[in-house]
């Protein structure tokens, strides 16, 4: 029996060429004329997921 993906975890995340997880990072949507131009130009870069969360990650994601 197939398992369904959790397609709100499917929008946030993907999967790399190696297997690691890829996500967005927080803190860009609003309030960007008080951050600099350096911490915006980095938010904008992708983050690889922490062990910590894998796991959880994985399970929504079963064929990622």
């Amino acid at each position: 029996m197939k398992i369904k993906t959790n397609r709100s975890a499917a929008k946030r995340f993907s999967a790399t060429g190696s297997g690691k997880i890829k996500r967005n990072k927080a803190y860009t949507r609003h309030l960007l004329s008080s951050k600099s131009r350096k911490r915006k130009r980095n938010l904008k870069k992708d983050a690889i997921l922490d062990s910590a969360n894998l796991s959880g990650v994985k399970r929504m994601l079963p064929y990622c």
